[in-house]
Parts: C-alpha cells; sequence; structure tokens
C-alpha cells in the first residue's frame, strides 16, 4: 500500500493593497520606485490630505454652527447719522465666538491686505487645525468721523472690517441686547452662493440695489439673513415677469 502523500501549500504571501496615497508612497519608496512614480504619488498625497483637511474643517464648522453663538449689540453709537442705535463691536464679537471656535480646533485671524491712503482691505481667516482654511475680504476708505485725526480714522475702519469680516465668514449677526429672548440670539445670514445667484438675479432684472438693501434694513447684500433669502429672490423674480 503506498503511503499517503499530504501535500503542504504554502502559506499565502499576498500583501494587502496601500489603503491610502500615503501608504503608496511609503511602498514607492520602499521599493525603490523611478522618480517620476514618486512625484506622481507626493502630489497624489498632497491632494488626499487638502481633501481630508477639508472634510475635517466641513465637520469642525459645522459643529460650531450647532452652537448657541449670541453676540449682542451693547454699544451705543454716540455720534453721526447712527447716532442712538446700537452696534456690537470687535471685542463682543471676538469674546463671544472664540471659545466656542477653540472647542472645535478653529480659529480666526486678520490681515490688513490693502493699506492705501483712500482705501483699507482686511481679510478675515477662519483656520482649523487640520490645515484648511477659508477667507473673507472686505475694504472701505478710512473712517473720518467727527473728532477723528488720520490715525484714528484708519484705525476705526480696520476695526469695522475685522468686525464685519469676521461675522461674515462665520454666518453670524448681531441681536440688540434688550431682544425679548424669542430665538436663539443667532441670526444665521446667506451663504456667498446666495449672495453670488441675488447679485446675478439683479442685475438681470436691472434692480435698484439702493431700494432693495434699504428694504431688507441691510447695507451690504452678504449681510442678508437667511430666512429673508426666498423673499429676496421672489421680489427680485416678480421683476422679471412685468
Amino acid at each position: 500500500m503506498n503511503a499517503a502523500v499530504i501535500e503542504h501549500k504554502p502559506e499565502s504571501t499576498a500583501v494587502a493593497a496601500p489603503a491610502n496615497p500615503m501608504q503608496m508612497l511609503a511602498v514607492a519608496v520602499q521599493q525603490g520606485m523611478p522618480t517620476e512614480t514618486i512625484r506622481e504619488l507626493m502630489q497624489l498625497k498632497r491632494e488626499w490630505e487638502a481633501d481630508e483637511a477639508r472634510k475635517m474643517f466641513n465637520e469642525a464648522f459645522s459643529a460650531f454652527k450647532a452652537e448657541a453663538i449670541v453676540i449682542v449689540k451693547g454699544t451705543t453709537i454716540k455720534d453721526g447719522p447712527l447716532k442712538g442705535k446700537k452696534h456690537a463691536n470687535l471685542f463682543d464679537v471676538v469674546e463671544a465666538v472664540t471659545p466656542k471656535l477653540s472647542v472645535h480646533g478653529l480659529t480666526i485671524a486678520w490681515k490688513l491686505t490693502k493699506d492705501e491712503k483712500d482705501w483699507m482691505e482686511v481679510t478675515c481667516t477662519l483656520r482649523h487645525v487640520g490645515g484648511h482654511s477659508e477667507s473673507v475680504a472686505m475694504g472701505a476708505a478710512p473712517d473720518l468721523g467727527p473728532g477723528r485725526n488720520a490715525i484714528q480714522a484708519r484705525g476705526s475702519a480696520k476695526s469695522y472690517l475685522e468686525r464685519y469680516t469676521a461675522t461674515a465668514i462665520l454666518g453670524l449677526a448681531a441681536k440688540d441686547d434688550d431682544d425679548d429672548g424669542s430665538g436663539s440670539g443667532t441670526a444665521e445670514l446667506i451663504t456667498q452662493k446666495q449672495t453670488a445667484d441675488l447679485k446675478a438675479l439683479a442685475q438681470e432684472v436691472n434692480a435698484d440695489m439702493a431700494k432693495f438693501l434699504k428694504y431688507f434694513k441691510v447695507k451690504e447684500l452678504p449681510e442678508l439673513k437667511a430666512k429673508d433669502f426666498q423673499r429676496a429672490v421672489d421680489m427680485l423674480a416678480a421683476k422679471r415677469k412685468k
């Protein structure tokens, strides 16, 4: 009787494919692949990292927006055409948002990106610890209010621009300190895309933007509240039908 033959099969040596571009690059370097291949994988890695950072930013910003942020208009304007009215100064904005931003790994910072005699521009950048950032820029002339010298006029304009770019990029607005409490205290503003859509529609129907903004009680289109967006669209669309 022939002895039974036992066949031993070698264990599989298959290696799982790299899960992401970072691992693919590491394998390519270990295997001594051509420089061009390494370069292409490095570019793929950068794009992958940027996409991951963008996802982390969006998740963090979404969580931030879920917070009950309250910016109070607690400062009374003492002169000028708005004398007697209240507004939230830069300190009010920073004090309200900074703790909540920090919880979610977010920060805001400003840079004076244009500093000319008759015009200033400030850029506000919202950054996440993951590396992704987004920016909003706004410009204005020096604030030549009563009793202000040249330096004070520029400082006032810079503070104004920092405040407005911060609330714009965060999508927040202030409330009066005597608000009756009917709401969260945070007013959602229209998005950048909605702003662009309204501008395009307004140009299409040749709308009088000064009257349009006055109707909604805002100085600039990005300050329009999200709840008023559809009404604004309907008003502009109605002009098209006339």
